[in-house]
């Protein structure tokens, strides 16, 4: 089973995106903060982190960056979600090491298409919402 963490503050995003993830076959794990997030990487060693980019404490892109430097995670696959869709914050997310920038609200069947593309496998699915709002 593939692994997911969710970097995400806003606890109904949390509960969308946790819901989802599991329904696609995925185990997945939260962190509400970026300090947080960079431990339960260290630990868990995802295949996939959905990350946002304002998250207390650390930021997405410090957290993205972090995970870059690591050696040990450098192959982690990373997604950021944000309502930041601004040309600069999507430049400065892929540069601090995002594979992938998703803008929030987005329709939760390009997230699961991304994750999907992201982990190179079909990411069974069935109940799929259509949209996830921030």
């Amino acid at each position: 089973m593939k692994r997911i963490v969710i970097a995400e503050d806003e606890e109904s995003i949390v509960t969308s995106l946790e819901f989802l993830m599991r329904s696609c076959a995925l185990e997945a794990r939260v962190a509400r903060e970026g300090e947080e997030a960079l431990r339960l990487i260290r630990e868990f060693r995802p295949h996939l982190v959905l990350l946002d980019i304002m998250l207390p404490g650390r930021s997405g892109f410090e957290v993205a960056h972090a995970i870059r430097a690591d050696p040990r995670l450098r192959g982690m696959r990373i997604l950021m979600l944000t309502a930041k869709g601004g040309a600069h914050e999507m430049s400065r997310g892929l540069a601090s090491g995002a594979d992938d920038y998703l803008i929030k609200p987005f329709a939760t069947r390009e997230l699961v298409e991304r994750v999907r593309d992201l982990l190179r496998e079909e990411v069974p699915g069935s109940v799929i919402p259509d949209r996830i709002d921030s």
